[in-house]
């Protein structure tokens, strides 16, 4: 996925940015970057964070980032931020993008006679087509709202100008951001996480497409948001760190919510409850409260020396960095019939190493409960669930096992929470896994345990439903 920061002041930004963007760190794990105006134009910093933190890689170059406005940007993707040039003057800009026309777009590029000079990976910087597209405009305004239009997936982008900063939310809201405001200075951001500590008080939530200029005076919308919104319901879930809000809406609150349902909808019986570290402990508090059974942390995470699970390339070091760095509590383990809640089951490879380390630590029954209904289509629109193959997801894949075939209308017969297809596929996954139990959260369940109207969510990943 990815996130920005971008805060304009009347007093050097500096260590703002700096702050800023390292608070966005659970939202990527390949590159980061910084970009500030100054007196004597723009600057920027760009650095591979896969095996180290953005805070280890940056501190260096703080001397060389001072300025009063600037954007920072943490990414799974491409080098960023970029400064371009353009005849609507110098910009920087930043990206939380996934361009599914990529090509397509680039292709037509090329077809007018414009080139690009970042690419990587046999593709072109989706950054830099962003940029191209913006500088279509005859506007910075006008030239958002053309790459709005032009993208399919989603694209939220701060803007880095000589007067201050453009901030503008994807077209249908898929992504957030938010404005924060302190004595002599605004804010943008992903995640209001960035906020509190650095002074700031969230004080506007970008609408689906909407577009505001920031500066340390305050902000101005320019394009108001849209009518629709598909803001991606799997933030509160998963993404989301726990002190951030969107919408409005405290992620640590809804997964308390997730996990009370969860306990309203189960007469297991238990001796402890857990959840999986990180963002399965949300879930667990909510589920262990609501039954008032006793939670414990059978599983603790060791992390002075181990990168996130996800940051290693290839899916076998991954699967052994996450091995490695949950180490189980043997004392609370042995004998006892444990529950756990998770935040959900996309490849179950991990999962499966941990039940199976619990077990060899004498859990007598290990029980797991999901804060969402089970995954079955890949994410369209972020950088969630992409793999290569729909069969990588674990609810796919059982599907495959049970019908030979994964065709749309075979998958849309498991769409029925309470039919008899899903509750085979669950019973596949609970076997591959090695669970005592297995159960999902309800898709409506979830909705409201969020608190949007369904229409104003994206749920494709479970039930296949989105649109552009």
């Amino acid at each position: 996925m990815g996130g920005v920061f971008g805060c304009a002041m009347k007093s050097d930004c500096t260590v703002d940015l700096f702050y800023g963007t390292d608070y966005h760190s659970h939202l990527g794990t390949k590159r980061g970057g910084m970009a500030v105006k100054n007196s004597k134009g723009m600057a920027k910093a760009i650095k591979n964070i896969e095996n180290s933190y953005f805070r280890t890689k940056f501190e260096s170059e703080l001397p060389n980032l001072e300025g009063n406005r600037g954007i920072g940007v943490i990414s799974d993707n491409d080098s960023q931020p970029l400064i371009i040039g353009s005849h609507l003057g110098t910009f920087g800009i930043a990206t939380v993008a996934k361009i599914n026309n990529l090509s397509e777009l680039a292709s037509a590029a090329f077809d007018h006679g414009i080139h690009f000079s970042e690419a990587g990976e046999g593709r072109v910087n989706p950054t830099e087509l962003v940029g191209m597209l913006v500088n279509q405009g005859g506007s910075f305004v006008s030239g958002i709202k053309n790459a709005q239009a032009e993208i399919q997936g989603s694209c939220t982008l701060l803007l880095l100008t000589e007067k201050g900063i453009y901030a503008a939310r994807d077209r249908l809201g898929r992504t957030p951001l938010v404005l924060g405001k302190k004595d002599g200075a605004y804010a943008a951001a992903s995640e209001t996480t960035a906020f509190f500590n650095l002074g700031y008080e969230a004080v506007h939530y970008l609408g689906p497409g909407e577009i505001v200029f920031i500066t340390p005076e305050g902000y101005e919308t320019l394009s108001p948001p849209g009518d629709q919104m598909q803001v991606c319901s799997f933030l509160w879930v998963y993404y989301g760190y726990p002190a951030s809000s969107y919408e409005g809406i405290s992620v640590e609150w809804v997964r308390y919510r997730c996990g009370r349902a969860l306990a309203l909808a189960d007469d297991t019986p238990v001796d402890a409850v857990s959840g999986i570290p990180d963002s399965g402990i949300g879930h667990a508090v909510g589920y262990a409260n609501e039954k008032q059974i006793p939670y414990m942390r059978p599983f603790v995470k060791y992390t002075p020396t181990w990168p996130r699970s996800f940051m290693p390339q290839n899916q076998k070091d991954r699967d052994l960095v996450a091995r490695m760095k949950l180490i189980p509590v043997p004392a609370l383990i042995e004998g006892r019939r444990l529950l756990f809640c998770d935040d959900s089951i996309v490849r179950g490879t991990q999962l499966k190493d941990n039940v199976r380390t619990l077990y060899d630590a004498g859990a007598k029954e290990v029980h797991m409960r999901i804060a969402c209904p089970a995954l079955v289509y890949p994410c369209l629109f972020l950088s969630f669930s992409t793999s290569r193959s729909t069969l990588d997801l674990a609810g796919r894949k059982a599907i495959y096992d049970l019908e030979g075939a994964e065709q749309d209308e075979i998958i849309r017969g498991y769409a029925d929470p309470d039919g008899k297809k899903t509750e085979e596929m669950v019973e596949k996954i609970r076997e591959k896994l090695g669970l005592t139990s297995l159960k999902y959260q309800r898709l409506e369940d979830l909705v409201a345990a969020i608190g949007l109207p369904k229409e104003k969510l994206c749920t494709h990943c479970w039930d296949g439903s989105s649109y552009y």
